[in-house]
């Protein structure tokens, strides 16, 4: 493959991208601490990042290296019909924690390759403290864990019933439950609070479906 054809299929890929999570060649380049115009020149083919950006852009987008590097439009024909149905419970408070589960609202489909690695399901988000990133009535999908590193973003449960989505943050004492919004004040709790409450991680969020 020449350093054109891949320069063009990684602007195709950056572009995809970039319209499923409803973000700004602006509003990227921010978050990768680059010029507008190197953003510009990968998604139009001029130039390609380096390593680290990509895989920074792989962060942001939750998607693997291969997911921005190679050509999916053959593969797009075999695995067309090869998805994995998993259940939409019910909505997390993006904002005010409310009880997480309830009944099957909807569905949603991961790739097989996604579902070898774990457990999934779909949770809606209600309220606005996530957004930029996660708007209301976005779904959310999440493999269920009950860990995570610090700056994933997790679906975590507080004294039981109660659910949010945040982006965690780990220290010594304790961790802390963040919005993306800055009108949302961050939730700390103590290593002791995490037991007594108690405070649980259920999933980390792995992928953002956009609703319009």
């Amino acid at each position: 493959m020449s350093e054109r054809e891949f320069n063009q299929i990684f602007s195709e890929r950056l572009r995809y991208y970039l319209t499923k999570y409803e973000m700004t060649q602006l509003e990227l380049s921010k978050l990768l601490g680059v010029g507008t115009t190197s953003v510009y020149n990968w998604c139009n083919g001029i130039k390609t990042p380096r390593m680290d950006k990509v895989d920074a852009m792989c962060d942001i987008f939750h998607c693997k290296r291969s997911d921005l590097m190679e050509d999916k439009t053959t593969q797009s024909h075999s695995t067309a019909h090869t998805g994995v149905t998993i259940n939409v419970l019910g909505r997390v408070a993006a904002g005010i924690p409310i009880d997480a589960i309830e009944e099957v609202i909807d569905t949603e489909e991961i790739t097989e390759e996604m579902a070898k690695t774990g457990e999934f399901f779909g949770l809606k988000i209600k309220g606005n403290s996530m957004e930029p990133r996660i708007y209301e009535n976005d779904v959310v999908i999440v493999r269920q864990q009950n860990d995570a590193e610090s700056g994933d973003v997790v679906i975590a449960t507080i004294n039981g019933d109660e659910a949010t989505c945040k982006r965690l943050r780990k220290y010594r004492d304790g961790i802390e439950l963040i919005s993306n919004n800055p009108s949302y004040e961050p939730m700390f709790f103590s290593n002791e609070e995490i037991l007594s409450k108690p405070v649980r991680i259920i999933g980390k969020v792995v992928e953002l479906r956009g609703k319009f």
